[in-house]
């Protein structure tokens, strides 16, 4: 049957709404005292170690809007809902927005994967969310939607500081849009860890290039960090330099040292100011590196 579902808990009212239409119905009647559960992966933690609460948990993943990937030419649509998973999963998607599962494919284990969204590791806003940079440097854009309609705010300008973004009280994310494929383009997300797998970025960087037809010019390029400042930040003044220079490794070590200047890193338990920092260059560069490499492909 398709019915919402609604359960009262002792600690909070559990909804399953099947429509956007109820869901920002029922954002707007609970407001702040609301929070929303697309993976779980973070809400849940959070809830159980008392660092968040809630009158109402509402359940996305009944939304069809919210659970699908829509491609065409006019690029991409992904539901804020869709699970890291399918787009790693997804030849299409993993070749025209490569950065972006790299990003999908290190968001925790695979157990993670199978419910973590995209959407949420966005809205979550960690410094260190490997998405954002991803999501950055492919131009992507946020589909708001509340109970008053829709607007659209660049993923760049999405998140204020850490755990903070610019959605209002009864808003919510619906979609993430991403232009279409450049021709002679490629994208790549590397980040640097202590371990293997499964940890919190100590610096991650994204690129996304255009070269011209031979293959040995920048013609366009984004470049985007993370961990590195309150929010990702677009390292706008190395990727405008970018443009118009040859391809080769003095290009790309003149493109890390301009990338470093947004750095404004912190010291903590997993890396040095100073660390981070040399961090920074050395990943713009190996990022570059395999953006290019997809490009001539």
């Amino acid at each position: 049957m398709n019915l919402s579902e609604e359960v009262v808990l002792d600690d909070f009212r559990y909804a399953a709404p099947v429509s956007l239409q109820e869901a920002t119905a029922l954002l707007a009647e609970y407001g702040l005292r609301a929070r929303l559960l697309a993976g779980g992966t973070d809400i849940i933690v959070q809830m159980r170690e008392g660092r968040r609460s809630a009158d109402l948990v509402l359940d996305l993943k009944g939304i069809s809007e919210l659970m699908t990937i829509q491609m065409n030419a006019e690029g991409m649509r992904l539901g804020a809902g869709v699970p890291c998973y399918r787009l790693y999963d997804d030849p299409a998607v993993k070749t025209a927005y490569s950065a972006l599962t790299d990003a999908a494919q290190i968001i925790g284990g695979w157990q993670i994967q199978s419910r973590a969204s995209i959407g949420g590791n966005l809205c979550n806003a960690s410094p260190a969310a490997d998405s954002i940079p991803a999501l950055m440097v492919h131009d992507a854009v946020c589909e708001v939607v509340s109970h008053k309609g829709r607007r659209t705010v660049p993923v760049a300008q999405f998140c204020t500081a850490p755990s903070r973004t610019v959605l209002d009280t009864g808003e919510m994310l619906a979609a993430l849009l991403l232009p279409p494929v450049v021709p002679q383009s490629g994208a790549a997300y590397l980040r640097f860890i202590p371990r293997n797998e499964m940890d919190i970025a100590v610096v991650g960087a994204a690129a996304w290039v255009e070269l011209n037809a031979t293959g040995d010019t920048f013609v366009n390029a984004r470049i985007a960090l993370g961990a590195v400042a309150p929010t990702p930040r677009v390292a706008q003044k190395a990727a405008a330099w970018l443009r118009g220079q040859p391809v080769n490794d003095a290009t790309l070590a003149k493109a890390g040292e301009l990338a470093q200047e947004v750095a404004q890193p912190i010291d903590d338990m997993r890396g040095t100011i100073e660390y981070r920092k040399h961090l920074s260059g050395v990943l713009t560069k190996r990022v570059l590196e395999i953006a290019i490499k997809r490009a001539k492909q």
